[in-house]
């Protein structure tokens, strides 16, 4: 598991990427980004098992008189 990204480190990151933050901005954006890494971490733990890749779904091609 990786520690979570201090404001200094959100704003030396986001001075390396070109996109300088004001002084305010540097705890909310370690804040968002420590969220985000949340959630991707959540979401790579999810077994899909057999369900097919999203390409593979067709809109409005299913059972048009499935009931709800």
């Amino acid at each position: 598991m990786t520690s979570e990204l201090t404001p200094q480190e959100a704003a030396r990151g986001a001075l390396r990427a070109g996109l300088p933050l004001e002084d305010g901005r540097h705890e909310g954006v370690a804040m968002t980004a420590n969220h985000i890494h949340s959630v991707i971490s959540t979401l790579r733990e999810l077994d899909f098992g057999e369900t097919p890749p999203a390409s593979s779904y067709r809109a409005g091609q299913g059972d048009a008189d499935a009931t709800v």
